[in-house]
């Protein structure tokens, strides 16, 4: 019988590499609001306190017997909001809402269109810390170099206790596709409408935006010693627009950043919520190796796996839907489906659709694991 033979970090790092390792990684994306029910924790503790999101997560790892990398990370919305991640207003938990909810991103029409020409002007970060995040701060602004100083501060020991488990983070460094940040900060509705009747402020600022993003995401990946990068969008796919607005206005800019991360040895995570199986064979032109396609199970995994056969890894996909309300049989029969199809040959690593759901029940989460552990095993 099959056993394994290597350790989780060579196990991922193998399968990022599109090589056949000794057994499908399991990389699970647990947030803080499903490690909080897992652990035992309210949605509020968690929200408002990064090192009790440290403990849920440690917690669930310990209690389930652990995985191969750590995706997820102590940060509460505060400091989320803060480190330039979500450019929304936020209902938190225990503040805005019930202990027992999810933080909320609230969409609405902030960014107004002469903010395209102040974002050229002033380069997008700029613009955000000096601008555009005091129309949406759920902080007061004496906080905000505490909050930035809070997530610097429990990085180290969040570090260290992944390292004593003998797993490392899946990513560390984090963006956004601009396209997809614009979107928020505009609306969908809105922004939809600049795409159509004023394209140019558009482009010109995601020219900006994408000419800002490489060379400090590179510096950011330097300094932390990390080889790969988070880059997020869900809004880009042939779910929301047709094929020539995704050729103008989003394949340009996203071929371009990864092509220079991958020029400095870094591997994009790109971690595409809504289905994106129109989209999918432009995917190959990218450099082979260069990014993991993380799907979220609206995608058709399968066609992704015919379709970036040997060229791309692929992440995902157990449906947010199947944890929930799914039984533990239904959640190992589509693992092994997982395994059997999108696993065949390597180049894959077992995960979440998306991200874990704050209501998965336990009994799933676990059998999600213990099928990617004992199914996983690759005959030589």
């Amino acid at each position: 019988m099959a056993k394994e033979s290597m350790t989780a970090i060579e196990r991922t790092r193998a399968a990022i590499r599109l090589e056949k390792p000794d057994r499908v990684p399991l990389v699970p994306f647990l947030s803080a609001e499903p490690a909080a029910l897992l652990a035992g924790f309210t949605t509020a503790q968690v929200s408002n306190d990064a090192r009790m999101s440290q403990s849920a997560f440690l917690k669930v790892f310990d209690d389930y017997g652990g995985w191969d990398s750590a995706y997820g990370s102590p940060i509460t919305p505060a400091q989320m909001q803060a480190a330039n991640i979500y450019p929304m207003k936020v209902r938190i938990p225990g503040r805005d809402l019930p202990d027992g909810y999810m933080f909320q991103l609230v969409e609405e029409e902030i960014m107004k269109p002469e903010d395209y020409d102040k974002i050229c002007e002033m380069g997008f970060d700029s613009f955000y810390y000096e601008d555009y995040l005091w129309r949406i701060n759920c902080f007061p602004r004496e906080d905000m170099t505490r909050l930035i100083e809070e997530v610097l501060i429990n990085w180290d020991p969040w570090c260290k206790e992944l390292e004593a488990r003998g797993v490392e983070p899946f990513i560390m460094a984090h963006e956004f596709h601009p396209f997809f940040k614009l979107s928020l900060m505009r609306s969908v509705v809105r922004f939809t409408e600049d795409l159509y009747y004023n394209p140019g402020p558009v482009e010109r600022t995601m020219k900006r935006m994408t000419d800002e993003l490489i060379p400090k995401q590179i510096e950011i990946c330097k300094a932390l010693g990390v080889n790969n990068i988070l880059l997020v969008d869900e809004r880009g796919s042939g779910f929301y627009y047709p094929l020539p607005v995704f050729e103008r206005f989003w394949w340009p800019y996203a071929q371009e950043i990864i092509e220079a991360f991958w020029s400095e040895g870094i591997t994009t995570v790109f971690h595409l919520d809504t289905c994106w199986d129109k989209n999918l064979p432009y995917f190959k032109r990218l450099p082979k190796g260069s990014t993991v396609m993380e799907l979220d199970s609206t995608t058709d995994i399968f066609l992704a796996k015919d379709v970036l056969r040997d060229h791309l890894c692929i992440h995902g996909d157990v449906p947010a839907s199947l944890l929930s309300l799914g039984k533990p049989e239904e959640v190992e029969a589509y693992c092994r489906r997982l395994i059997d199809g999108v696993g065949a040959g390597g180049g894959f690593v077992l995960g979440t659709g998306c991200a874990t759901p704050p209501d998965c029940k336990p009994e799933n989460f676990r059998a999600m694991l213990e099928t990617g552990r004992t199914c996983g095993l690759y005959r030589s």
